[in-house]
């Protein structure tokens, strides 16, 4: 018995230390903190149960049968943040370079399966040289093992990669598949060939930061939701941003008390909008004086920002929130945020999540590149979203909303459970110039003339108020009441049943 617990401790040493001294020394000289220092700032204390750490890989090719260490560069099981169940896995870098063999592949599988049992999210801290090369086939074997899971997970359970090293190849597709995608400055990249491969197919010269960085994923791509400063910091963020998200689909959005009084007025919001209908404002701010405590967690800020997505919390509930921004592109939708603003809206629905659509939309972006790079199945996909969302929905129109991009918006013509509107609401085909310079096109040589249509087509059609006897929104709100109204609209719609017609699947236009 001696002998076993002996032997027991030696190998749990050799697991703790994984790659050894030295490279556990490399990890930290590059900035990185290792797999299981990661999970001790991502956890609770004391709550983490380690699984599989005496797995090894079974490769005896290229002298492999010589190289073995416990857990295999994975560290896998579960815990709690903030109390609530997580299942993890947090690659070990140190290890054969976090490389992933079948063995490293199955001890993923497991807790994925487990976690879709019981009905938990799943994390991945992925910092991992690709497939180990040394097991050939076994090893695109246990990745492809794992993108199944992914995908049968979509929609059961949360998922979310931060990738905090290198992930490249295959290796990408996980993450590509999970809910959300975080990032580590200038420590993490992510792409599908490496720069040697590029310059050998198409003599382009890149570095990898700059092909498949943080800043090219946050900023260029969309791949990535967010990148952070350093490990600490991306580990507590997702602490604070774990706590927005349901268990999983068959639970209701965690809740947590706030003093903020759902009865709270925002007077200054009522001087929000300019007197001037061509001059920007922040939308952030709206959303930030109207959400509990101004706590909102914005989601890819640097990509596509004519659009703000992101979570807050109204009454103490998680709430998504969908917004146009005037102050970019004046807040026209196009490709990259119809895209943005889908994907996000369609894991609201999947985890009961509600979601508030702020609209001030000029339209859709015009232009050859737009047309040309398929604005139309695109912008498609937006409304795809908000139509088939069954979770409540309520909508404010706090300016322009226009053309079929007002249709797109959560309308209530897309089942908008509640649709309000702000006094300087215009809500229209097209802006009152535009559509005036159509009706009256005879009348385009005289500038007066076209002064006084304009200004009568503003007040007759280009106002909340035709749209209200239409029944096509439910009131007209002073700004200052804004959240008052949401809480009250959310409350009245905790109970809400409404389901699609049955299907196997539906078919997003792609």
């Amino acid at each position: 018995m001696h002998d076993i617990i002996r032997q027991l401790e030696e190998k749990r040493q050799k697991a703790h230390l994984g790659g050894g001294k030295h490279r556990i020394e490399k990890q930290h000289e590059k900035g990185k903190l290792t797999a299981r220092e990661r999970l001790d700032l991502l956890l609770d204390p004391e709550s983490f149960e380690e699984w599989d750490m005496f797995v090894e890989h079974r490769c005896t090719d290229f002298g492999m049968d010589k190289q073995s260490i416990p857990g295999d560069g994975v560290v896998t099981g579960h815990g709690t943040i903030n109390g609530r169940l997580v299942f993890v896995f947090s690659q070990d870098f140190t290890v054969f370079g976090g490389s992933l063999s079948e063995s490293h592949a199955g001890k993923i599988a497991k807790i994925m399966d487990k976690a879709m049992q019981v009905g938990a999210p799943v994390i991945g801290l992925n910092d991992s040289g690709g497939a180990r090369i040394q097991e050939g086939v076994s090893s695109l074997a246990g990745y492809a093992e794992v993108f199944q899971r992914n995908v049968l997970a979509s929609g059961v359970i949360p998922q979310i990669s931060m990738i905090m090293g290198p992930c490249a190849g295959g290796a990408v597709y996980s993450p590509a598949i999970t809910d959300f995608i975080f990032m580590v400055k200038n420590k993490s990249y992510m792409f599908v060939t490496g720069p040697d491969v590029v310059k050998t197919v198409t003599h382009e010269e890149v570095s990898h930061e700059e092909l498949g960085g943080a800043l090219t994923h946050t900023q260029k791509s969309g791949v990535a939701d967010k990148a952070f400063d350093n490990d600490a910091e991306a580990l507590l963020m997702l602490r604070r941003f774990f706590d927005f998200l349901p268990s999983s689909n068959r639970e209701a959005p965690p809740v947590r008390p706030t003093p903020d009084s759902p009865d709270r007025v925002e007077l200054s919001l009522d001087t929000l909008v300019p007197d001037n209908t061509n001059k920007p404002y922040d939308i952030i701010e709206l959303i930030e004086k109207i959400v509990d405590e101004g706590d909102f967690f914005e989601l890819q800020p640097e990509y596509a920002a004519n659009i703000v997505i992101g979570f807050g919390r109204m009454e103490g509930s998680t709430v998504g929130i969908v917004a146009n921004q005037p102050m970019v592109l004046a807040g026209c939708l196009d490709i990259d945020s119809s895209k943005k603003a889908a994907r996000f809206v369609r894991f609201c629905d999947c985890f009961n999540i509600p979601i508030i659509t702020f609209v001030d939309v000029p339209g859709f972006l015009p232009g050859t590149t737009q047309e040309h790079g398929g604005i139309i199945k695109h912008g498609a996909k937006l409304l795809y979203a908000f139509a088939e969302a069954t979770v409540p929905k309520v909508t404010v129109i706090t300016r322009k909303a226009y053309g079929g991009a007002y249709d797109v918006m959560s309308s209530k013509h897309l089942r908008g459970d509640v649709n309000l509107a702000w006094p300087s609401a215009e809500i229209a085909v097209m802006g009152p110039k535009g559509a005036v310079e159509i009706i009256f096109r005879d009348d385009i040589g005289n500038p007066g003339k076209i002064a006084e249509r304009t200004e009568e087509y503003r007040q007759r059609f280009a106002n909340p108020f035709i749209v209200g006897h239409r029944g096509f929104i439910d009131d007209v709100i002073m700004p200052h009441n804004t959240r008052l109204r949401l809480c009250r609209s959310l409350r009245m719609l905790k109970g809400k049943k409404l389901e699609n017609p049955w299907k196997k699947h539906g078919n997003i236009p792609l």
